[in-house]
């Protein structure tokens, strides 16, 4: 694991793998890192192919400086593809998780001549709005406008805390209310018992997909993290032909 200071004084940290081309980018969800199940047995696949891998944490994440408080979606964009400007060469097949999936689609749009494919795993495009800000009570809405921040319970244990700039910034980045002008290969999968994101929101992606070769894998069965044996199995086998490979 490396760090990189993005020039403001945070430093992103990353690990890199494997050599040869495409690479792989792994980009993990809210609150989490690149330590996860996915992100590890992706790079350890990745340089088993033959392929570099790109795992990383954005600001106020795992090893990375900076306060989560500070971050938005917008911001984890950009240190994404900072890092991935400034760490990678040719072609990218980018790997995203739950947010990680909206994050990836925004690089998708931001970096066109370097993307080649995306796959995304229960993604949350437009989460801070649809998931988070319309499900407010009236009261913590008037708490986050107000105080600037709200904390509240995790689904996932320990405390989730919103601020108003995440919100307010998300809202600048919403991706299904139009069309989406992505054009590489796409695979959407996704758990129909995910009760984080809801599984149809995979549906409306690939309808607005610009892109022919979408595919929306669903997995009867799933969660939303999708990290049992066989739904780890079923990513490798989605991600081999992306990264040029028919291998399961």
């Amino acid at each position: 694991m490396t760090r990189l200071d993005r020039g403001d004084g945070v430093a992103l940290a990353y690990a890199q793998s494997g050599a040869g081309g495409p690479t792989l980018v792994f980009l993990p969800g809210f609150m989490s890192d690149m330590t996860g199940d996915k992100a590890t047995m992706l790079a350890a696949y990745a340089a088993d192919l033959g392929c570099s891998a790109l795992r990383l944490d954005y600001s106020g994440h795992g090893a990375s400086g900076g306060q989560f408080v500070a971050g938005t979606i917008g911001s984890w964009a950009q240190d994404a593809l900072f890092l991935i400007d400034r760490l990678t060469q040719g072609e990218i097949v980018l790997v995203g998780s739950s947010m990680g999936g909206w994050i990836a689609l925004l690089v998708a749009l931001a970096r066109p001549d370097r993307i080649s494919a995306v796959a995304c795993i229960a993604a949350a495009p437009d989460f801070t709005e649809d998931l988070i800000w319309s499900q407010l009570p009236e009261a913590e809405r008037t708490t986050l406008m107000r105080d600037g921040m709200l904390r509240r319970p995790s689904g996932y244990g320990g405390e989730q805390v919103i601020t108003r700039a995440l919100i307010e910034d998300g809202r600048t980045h919403r991706l299904l209310g139009g069309p989406i002008g992505i054009a590489c290969p796409v695979r959407l999968l996704h758990g129909q018992r995910d009760d984080a994101v809801p599984w149809r929101t995979s549906l409306a992606l690939a309808e607005r997909m610009h892109s022919e070769d979408v595919q929306v894998v669903l997995v009867k069965d799933g969660d939303h993290r999708l990290s049992r044996a066989q739904d780890l199995s079923l990513l490798r086998r989605v991600v081999a032909p992306l990264l040029g490979q028919d291998r399961p």
